[in-house]
């Protein structure tokens, strides 16, 4: 008998075995995953393909114009329609335009009873409300600041690539409430940069009419009194000489565009009067708006959407609305979307949309914040 024979002890056949079912185990579960990607993008596309077509006129339309004012999802709606196709949906659900200037008299700073001209709050009131509003496609928070002069911009300036959290906008300015603010380089989140006017304080810390078009400067006078004043094709000095004449202390700006590249708007009310939709105006979306009673008492809102609980978000028909029944006699929409927020008393009462920032913002570069 042989008992020379050699045995390879780091054989083991049953461990072969066992690694051959694991990555089989393994490659059969990144089969199921892909094809399941590949089940729900088709599924996917199918779906935006008969959004986009002609079945249903009223849910095209509303597709489209969403799209187009999100930051960068615009592409979606070139993938199944032709530019002339986009802008004549654009065209069926949009604003009139609306040049009125804003008359100071309809103001009366601490008038009907709301905040004494020495600016202390009658006992029976709050100097800050907060009111949740729930719509049909969309909730919302509105805070109702009696005292104008409370409310300020803030801002990160000196300006750089990276932009910071609402809540530290707030903290930093000793404030105790803010909204996100004008228009701002929100590409992949940011937030460092403004665009087009910002004022803060008396102070003008950018001064751009030109980045882009239909630039339209909101923001409070030294009297306190709201402005909304289309600033499209200023020039810097014109710009300078505006804030000077109009003694404004605080202002950024938006985008009024009505196109098949975007969809903003800024104008809501002027002067007690409505601006004049086709359709709902607008798509839906997560909104930011801001509005002034007759007296004085200033109007934040912020609305959810883009399917956060839920909601789709507020066309600019339900902004008008809401700013109507609280009283606005002006009212501006400003930057909304991924970057609507608010935030109250140590905690947001409306967080931004996108999925990893769901219990915060985005960086930003400034708000209105309220002292």
């Amino acid at each position: 008998m042989n008992y020379n024979r050699k045995v390879n002890v780091n054989a083991s056949p049953k461990r072969d075995r066992t690694g051959k079912k694991v990555a089989k185990i393994v490659f059969q579960s990144i089969l199921v995953i892909l094809t399941a990607v590949v089940l729900l993008s088709a599924t996917l596309l199918v779906s935006l393909k008969m959004i986009c077509s002609s079945i249903s006129p009223s849910a095209q339309r509303m597709f489209v114009t969403t799209i187009l004012e999100t930051g960068q999802l615009k592409f979606l709606a070139s993938w199944f329609l032709s530019p002339d196709e986009i802008q004549a949906i654009v065209d069926t659900n949009s604003m009139e335009s609306f040049d009125e200037e804003v008359d100071d008299s309809l103001i009366s700073v601490g008038s009907f009873g709301s905040i004494d001209i020495g600016g202390e709050a009658k006992p029976d009131e709050k100097d800050i409300e907060v009111i949740e509003i729930s719509g049909s496609t969309f909730y919302a928070n509105l805070i109702i600041v009696k005292d104008p002069s409370r409310v300020s911009v803030a801002s990160i300036y000196p300006w750089r690539s990276e932009g910071v959290t609402l809540d530290t906008i707030v903290n930093d300015a000793g404030a105790i409430a803010g909204i996100n603010g004008g228009l701002y380089n929100s590409y992949n989140n940011s937030g460092g940069t403004p665009y087009g006017v910002v004022v803060a304080n008396g102070e003008i810390q950018l001064n751009e009419p030109n980045q882009w078009p239909g630039l339209v400067l909101i923001g409070l006078t030294e009297d306190n009194i709201l402005q909304i004043i289309n600033i499209d094709g200023m020039t810097k000095q014109q710009v300078n000489d505006l804030i000077n004449e109009k003694k404004i202390r605080d202002a950024v700006t938006f985008q009024e565009e009505n196109s098949d590249v975007n969809n903003h708007f800024v104008q809501l009310v002027i002067n007690g009067e409505a601006r004049e939709l086709n359709g709902k105006g607008s798509g839906l979306n997560p909104r930011t708006a801001i509005g002034q009673r007759a007296d004085g008492a200033l109007l934040l809102l912020v609305t959810d959407g883009r399917g956060k609980a839920g909601h789709l978000g507020a066309s600019a028909s339900d902004l008008i609305n809401i700013m109507l029944e609280y009283g606005a006699v002006n009212a501006a929409n400003l930057d909304g979307g991924s970057s609507s927020c608010m935030y109250y008393e140590g905690e947001y009462l409306m967080t931004s949309v996108t999925f990893y920032y769901s219990n915060a913002s985005w960086k930003l570069p400034l708000a209105f914040v309220v002292k």
